[in-house]
C-alpha cells in the first residue's frame, strides 16, 4: 500500500470547491430512472447518457472525480475513449463502485446487508487496471419500529471495513457509504442518534482493521427528519445537528467527509450543504458533496425530451447542478 498516493488521491476527490458526482446506478436503478422518463434502456442508451455527464463542458471545474458503475467503467466516448481515460484527461478521478446491492438480513426483519466481498480481491486488480483511483461501498440502514438493531449496524460496519480494507490494499482510495434512509416517520433527533452509532460503529471496525483514515472518504446521509416526519426541522436546525453529529463521531483524521443526496429534492440537499459552511464552523476535514440524482435530475429529463439534439441543453444543466453545489461546499451558493 502507497500511503502517500492514497492521502493525495482523497486531497484531490475533496478539493476546494469542489465535489463527487455519482453516475454508479445499477442497472435495475438506470432501468427504474429511464423508464419514468420514456428512453428504453439499452446498453447505448446508457453509453451515451454517462458519456453527457462525464464530457459536459466546464463539469470538471466543479466536480473532482465520478464514481463509474462495472459497465460504465469498461464503457468509450463516441470516438473511442475509454471512459476513465476521458475523465483523467479533463482533470477528473474515476471511482468504481464495487458493492453488489443488498440482501435481507437474516433473523432481522427489515434490514439488509451488503454483498459483494466474495472475490473483491480479484476484482480490485482488475478495476486498477482498468484506471479506477478510488471505490464506494453503500451500506443500508433503515429507521423503524425497533430498527437499527445493533447486529444489523456491526455487520455493515464489519463489510465496509473488510472492502476499505481490500481497497487500500490494491491502491485504491475507499469511498465508505453507510446511508441512513430519509424513509420513515422518525424525529431528527432519532434520525442524529442512528447516525451516531453506524459512525461509531464505522470507525471502530476500520481501526480495528488497520484501514488508515487519513486515505478513506466518508460518504454519508445528513441529520434529517423522516420524509414521514410531521414536524420537518429547518434548512438551519439540520445544518447545525449534522456538524454537530459528525465533530462528535467522526474522527479529525478522516481525509474527507461528502455527502449523499439521499431522497432529499435537489434544492433542499444544496441549501443544506451550504447552511453547514455559513456556520462557519473549523471542522478537522473537509465536506462536501457526492450526490447523484441531485446534480442529474434536470439533465435526464432534457435529454430524454429529445436524445439526439438536447445533448447541450442537457449538459449545460448537469454543470450548472454542479456549480450550485460547488459554491455551497463553500457556503456561497445563492
Amino acid at each position: 500500500m502507497d500511503l502517500k498516493k492514497l492521502q493525495q488521491t482523497a486531497k484531490a476527490m475533496v478539493a476546494r470547491g469542489k465535489g463527487i458526482l455519482a453516475i454508479d446506478e445499477s442497472f435495475g436503478n438506470s432501468e427504474k430512472r429511464f423508464g419514468k422518463v420514456g428512453v428504453p434502456h439499452t446498453e447505448e442508451n446508457r453509453r451515451a447518457y454517462r458519456q453527457l455527464l462525464i464530457t459536459a463542458p466546464g463539469i470538471e471545474q466543479y466536480i473532482s472525480g465520478m464514481i463509474l458503475f462495472d459497465e460504465t467503467l469498461r464503457q468509450k466516448t463516441a470516438d473511442g475513449v475509454p471512459f476513465p481515460d476521458a475523465l483523467k484527461e479533463r482533470g477528473m478521478i474515476p471511482g468504481i463502485k464495487v458493492d453488489k446491492g443488498t440482501k435481507d438480513l437474516a433473523l432481522h426483519p427489515n434490514e439488509v446487508i451488503t454483498e459483494g466481498l466474495d472475490g473483491l480481491r480479484e476484482r480490485f486488480a482488475e478495476y486498477a487496471a482498468l484506471g479506477a483511483q478510488f471505490a464506494k461501498w453503500r451500506a443500508v440502514i433503515t429507521i423503524g419500529d425497533g430498527i437499527p438493531t445493533v447486529a444489523c449496524i456491526r455487520v455493515n460496519a464489519h463489510a465496509l471495513a473488510r472492502y476499505a480494507a481490500l481497497a487500500q490494499e490494491a491502491g485504491l482510495v475507499p469511498m465508505v457509504e453507510p446511508e441512513i434512509l430519509i424513509d420513515g416517520g422518525h424525529s431528527i433527533e432519532r434520525c442524529a442518534e442512528v447516525c451516531a452509532a453506524t459512525w461509531d460503529a464505522l470507525f471502530a471496525e476500520l481501526k480495528e482493521q488497520g484501514v488508515e483514515l487519513s486515505g478513506t472518504i466518508l460518504k454519508t446521509s445528513m441529520v434529517l427528519s423522516g420524509n414521514a416526519c410531521p414536524d420537518q426541522a429547518d434548512v438551519e436546525t439540520v445544518a447545525r445537528m449534522t456538524i454537530d453529529a459528525l465533530k462528535t463521531h467522526v474522527p479529525a483524521e478522516v481525509a474527507g467527509v461528502v455527502f449523499l443526496s439521499g431522497g432529499q429534492d435537489d434544492e433542499k440537499a444544496t441549501l443544506h450543504l451550504n447552511a453547514m459552511h455559513i456556520l462557519g464552523e473549523k471542522l478537522p476535514w473537509p465536506l462536501s458533496f457526492s450526490y447523484g440524482r441531485g446534480i442529474q435530475n434536470p439533465a435526464l429529463t432534457l435529454w430524454a425530451q429529445d436524445t439526439k439534439n438536447n445533448v447541450a441543453k442537457a449538459q449545460a444543466a448537469a454543470v450548472e447542478r454542479s456549480r450550485a453545489n460547488a459554491f455551497a461546499s463553500e457556503g456561497k451558493y445563492k
